[in-house]
């Protein structure tokens, strides 16, 4: 798996596919594997590449705690331009989104087309942040991901068709948590709480003005779909695709739908970028 140096820390990434350059931005508690189907599909047209947050699957941790999203966004930035990328589009789920949206409003020149999945622009509401952040402390207090934590977090990331309907993919996230070595918690906790505490971008998101798609799961009760509605009300020309039966990983839950959608839209989008 090849790696990038950002801020003096190892930044790693999958890579696969020639043409013009997608980056990809996976889920908080996931890593570049999530894009497993997507990738798949769309590499053989597009250069697909799919950096891993700082503490996820191989990167090292965040230099500070909590690690702001728009710090996060930065690092991405200094990732993209480490490939020596000019032009590239931006597919984001969850804080993929999140520093997604960050990197197209600061470097418009760059981006030429964003997907925004299952992700928000506003501040999270002051509930379930302080429900987040128990959390988060809970954990740290145990140093482990504890069995029950594992089954709360369920709901968080898939919809109850999907628990149903494919409990291997359920299973699978699961045990990716348990495995999560205790020394790398600390910075897992330090990323969720820079996620949780984020300032908003609403206000900002008219200036987005280059071909963009919101994607939300129709069950996903982390980044409902009313949040996803009113990003697709403030940026202009904006398309907004609700994903039913799918909860907060819309992309795994239903790639027969995501991924076609995907194709379409960049096929449209990037029909004239040049690299």
């Amino acid at each position: 798996m090849p790696e990038v140096w950002i801020r003096g820390r190892r930044m790693f990434y999958e890579e696969r596919g020639d043409g013009f350059p997608i980056l990809f931005g996976h889920s908080y508690l996931w890593d570049a594997r999530m894009w497993e189907p997507q990738v798949e599909a769309l590499s053989r047209t597009y250069r697909c590449i799919v950096p891993e947050i700082w503490a996820h699957g191989r990167s090292d941790p965040p230099p500070d705690s909590p690690y702001s999203v728009d710090a996060l966004a930065e690092d991405m930035w200094g990732f993209a331009q480490a490939l020596g990328l000019k032009r590239f589009a931006i597919v984001g789920l969850s804080v993929g989104g999140m520093w997604g949206m960050r990197v197209a409003l600061k470097y418009p020149e760059a981006v030429a087309a964003l997907v925004l999945m299952d992700t928000d622009a506003g501040a999270e509401p002051e509930e379930s942040k302080q429900r987040y952040f128990a959390m988060m402390a809970a954990v740290e207090q145990a140093g482990t991901l504890p069995p029950p934590m594992l089954e709360a977090l369920v709901p968080f990331f898939f919809s109850p068709k999907t628990v149903q309907r494919n409990p291997e993919l359920v299973a699978r996230f699961k045990a990716s948590l348990a495995a999560i070595p205790s020394e790398r918690l600390p910075g897992i906790i330090a990323i969720g709480r820079g996620i949780f505490s984020r300032s908003s971008v609403l206000e900002r998101l008219g200036e987005i003005r280059i071909p963009t798609l919101v994607m939300v799961g129709a069950d996903d009760v982390s980044r409902p779909p009313h949040e996803a509605e009113r990003m697709a009300r403030a940026i202009p020309g904006a398309r907004l695709e609700v994903i039913p039966e799918a909860g907060h990983i819309a992309n795994l839950e239903r790639p027969e739908m995501v991924t076609p959608l995907l194709e379409s839209f960049l096929a449209q989008a990037l029909g004239g970028a040049a690299a």
